[in-house]
């Protein structure tokens, strides 16, 4: 059955009607400032399709109740049940059929989320048996279904966004036809106001207002300022339950009035001066007694900031000064050394990334009473790639060591520690690292890797390698004329099997 509401007139004051049996099935969205006619649009619809389907209206103002009168609608007054009441008296209401106003005027905003949301939530958790044609109107829609959190707690925001992407994306297969209204599209849900497939646009200011609008009604961007000029009670329709283009449309009358409604100027009451002070300082009959005066202690006299700072430097203890253990006091640089050996001294430090070892290094600077932040992270990257070569606190700051150290400096950084490892064992004329020392440099644990790095260092002619007569691997460095010690660069490795079972072994 094809049932038309009439809304009003168009601009050719043609009746503008809204196919209400297409309406249950695409949703509604409404939007307009405040003054620009939103209730009074709502307020038209509800009145106009009241005998045609059950309506439920979540009202936090309470400017639906007087519905109850005209058209029989009956008041819950959300403030008298808790969220459980709630949740079976919508489930009753379905069962019924009976039109109700959510009536949420009396609770903080923080409880008319939870209500709204245990409402909706018990009207979409209906028996299948109940799932009749309902309307369900939600005005001040952003403020159940808001983008982001406000003063409300994250939970009650939770409940209520998620009951209303229930009423706005799956309320239509169980009979919920959603007709949210709201003062300002950027404020409410995207996914929320998506769902809609009906629209009417009144009037609004703010440019990322008027643009979401302008393309919701598939309108050009220039043509958006004309929303800033809708009087009061205009709108621009779109939807298949209204009109296939844009369409300015004029809500007509209601029969029922808001008990809130639009400020009127009147007169002021002609009160001597005389006697309007007598009326505020004299309390009535049923005001509660005063309360005595609180008496307010004076504050003490402000200390300027630097009188605060110079006495709290003054209280302050000196810091000890790093002692040995037999008291001698202690070189911070040296300290700073040897906190940098506890670092990497960590079996799992190599295989660990240079900031976390930074902050590890910084805390255990700060457990000394050492100021490690006179070490960057650029110097802690290259103390850290001398230490992990093992390079001595003595050799390091000798003139062959600068000289290796400028020449890693030419090369990419992840490839230093590696170049250093070479050329501390080639300085100290140790034997050369085997595959394991290699990879360990490179925070790896594959042999194979190792060789490719070797190799890749070779094609740039940073090293030369070469095999004595007994099989073991010597490196030498051009650049610098050292050359490493015999070694085996299998050394460390597991042997094959490496104590586990080879599933293919013999």
């Amino acid at each position: 059955m094809k049932v038309s509401i009439d809304m009003g007139l168009t601009r050719d004051s043609k009746p503008a009607t809204l196919d209400l049996e297409e309406l249950l099935a695409t949703r509604l969205l409404v939007q307009g400032n405040s003054g620009s006619g939103k209730s009074h649009l709502l307020r038209r619809l509800v009145e106009q399709s009241a005998q045609w389907v059950q309506q439920c209206l979540v009202d936090p103002e309470g400017d639906y109740v007087t519905l109850a009168e005209e058209f029989g609608h009956v008041v819950v007054d959300a403030a008298e049940h808790n969220d459980v009441q709630i949740a079976q008296i919508a489930a009753r209401v379905r069962k019924h059929r009976v039109s109700v106003v959510l009536n949420l005027e009396n609770l903080e905003a923080e409880f008319q989320l939870r209500r709204a949301a245990a409402f909706l939530n018990g009207m979409f958790e209906a028996d299948r048996d109940h799932w009749y044609p309902c309307l369900v109107v939600v005005d001040e829609a952003q403020l159940f279904a808001p983008v982001a959190g406000g003063e409300v707690t994250d939970e009650a925001r939770k409940q209520s966004l998620g009951a209303m992407t229930n009423l706005m994306c799956r309320g239509r297969k169980r009979g919920l036809a959603g007709v949210i209204a709201t003062q300002r599209l950027a404020k409410l849900a995207k996914n929320v106001a998506a769902e809609a497939s009906n629209f009417l646009m009144g009037r609004t200011f703010l440019d990322i207002d008027m643009t979401r609008a302008a393309d919701l009604l598939g309108m050009d961007r220039r043509q958006a300022e004309m929303f800033r000029d809708l009087e009061r009670g205009n709108f621009i329709a779109l939807g298949p339950a209204m009109a296939r283009r844009p369409l300015p449309v004029r809500i007509g009358d209601v029969k029922t009035g808001g008990r809130g409604g639009s400020p009127k100027l009147m007169p002021l009451p002609e009160t001597p001066p005389e006697d309007a002070l007598d009326l505020i300082m004299t309390p009535g009959e049923n005001e509660p007694p005063p309360q005595p005066a609180r008496k307010i202690r004076p504050l003490p006299p402000q200390t300027a900031t630097n009188d605060v700072l110079t006495q709290l430097a003054a209280a302050r203890p000196p810091e000890p000064e790093p002692e040995e253990e037999d008291g001698a006091p202690v070189d911070p640089a040296v300290t700073i050394e040897r906190i940098m050996r506890e670092v990497i001294a960590d079996p799992d430090a190599a295989f660990r990334s240079t900031a976390v070892l930074y902050q590890d290094f910084l805390v255990r600077c700060r457990m000394k009473r050492i100021n490690g932040r006179q070490l960057d992270l650029a110097a802690f990257k290259r103390k850290l790639a001398t230490a992990r070569a093992g390079v001595s606190i003595e050799a390091e700051h000798s003139e062959d060591w600068d000289k290796a150290q400028s020449v890693a400096d030419r090369l990419p950084e992840d490839l230093q520690p590696l170049f250093l490892l070479l050329a501390r064992a080639a300085m100290d004329q140790t034997p050369c690292p085997s595959d394991t020392e290699i990879a360990r440099a490179r925070n790896s644990r594959s042999p194979r890797r190792a060789r490719g790095l070797l190799e890749y260092l070779e094609s740039r002619g940073v090293i030369t390698q070469r095999e004595d007569a007994g099989g073991l691997r010597v490196i030498a460095l051009p650049d610098l004329a050292w050359e490493t010690a015999p070694g085996d660069p299998r050394a460390g490795e597991e042997a094959p099997g490496g104590g586990q079972s080879d599933l293919f072994g013999t």
